[in-house]
């Protein structure tokens, strides 16, 4: 499915929390994509449609994010955001299904596992927020601009595809340089567009809290979803010391496997190092 066709394919449900913009392709047991920030649901459009012949792939965009729209009253904290997948998932009637995430969505899925884990088959998490490691120490220096109020400004200024490629969007690819400009955009415009776009990242990234991975530490060591960690090894900002760091403390991890060189956004660059280990997970 070529871009054009994925963004036009993309619908909006009314939720108990506010407008949800999502994709859904294919037929059968339903498969959840959650991207992170500054991406959309479009970082899933390859893997989702390799496996569209044997899942109903389903992937919102978190508020603020491709179609999704965002107030400023919404609350975008990992429980906000968990809140509001449950919201969608009770309005799209989805009962029982296979959960993938990537980055802040990786948290995100921890929240909803630990509350909702009869509703999952299993957990797939990919290079993502693990407790300790929120916000990632290289990214640090980012989530202080927000919090002085000075990221917005210049996050606007550079809300075009060759300086998305060359800054903190680009460097979660191994070759930036062959990502598509119109790709880059549909990233950066819906989050970078305006000003107003960019304060509203600005306060979701400080709405992000470790602790609140912290307080599911419990339940996430009583969690009996079979739960898979598919990890790029070259991400500067989630390590691959992180992923077995999870393993260790979560006895429902049943495999880590390292993808020798991806980085962050390996889900839509390197697709085809992601879809074998879900099929096998899920069988």
């Amino acid at each position: 499915m070529n871009l054009r066709t994925w963004v036009d394919h993309r619908a909006r449900v009314s939720t108990a929390s506010g407008d949800v913009s999502y994709t859904d392709v294919g037929e059968g047991p339903v498969a959840l994509f959650v991207h992170g920030v500054g991406t959309n649901n479009l970082l899933w459009r390859k893997v989702m449609t390799a496996l569209a012949g044997e899942r109903r792939c389903i992937a919102p965009d978190l508020p603020g994010h491709g179609g999704s729209p965002v107030t400023a009253t919404q609350d975008l904290s990992l429980n906000g955001l968990a809140a509001r997948l449950e919201d969608f998932c009770e309005s799209l009637e989805l009962r029982e299904l296979d959960l993938v995430a990537n980055d802040t969505g990786g948290a995100v899925a921890q929240v909803f596992a630990v509350r909702h884990p009869g509703r999952l088959r299993t957990l797939t998490l990919t290079n993502c927020d693990t407790q300790g490691n929120l916000p990632p120490e290289a990214f640090r220096p980012v989530v202080e601009l927000a919090e002085r109020g000075e990221l917005a400004p210049l996050a606007v200024q550079a809300a075009d595809p060759e300086r998305a490629r060359t800054g903190a969007l680009g460097a979660g690819y191994e070759h930036p340089d062959r990502v598509p400009d119109e790709v880059l955009e549909a990233f950066v415009r819906p989050v970078f567009g305006t000003l107003a776009a960019a304060r509203q990242f600005e306060r979701l990234l400080t709405s992000v809290r470790g602790e609140e991975l912290d307080a599911i530490e419990p339940q996430l060591n009583q969690l009996r979803v079979p739960t898979l960690l598919v990890w790029g090894t070259g991400d500067p900002n989630f390590g691959v010391e992180w992923a077995y760091r999870f393993r260790d403390a979560v006895p429902a991890v049943t495999e880590v496997v390292e993808v020798p060189g991806a980085k962050l956004f390996f889900p839509d660059e390197r697709p085809e190092d992601l879809v074998p280990h879900l099929r096998r997970h899920w069988a």
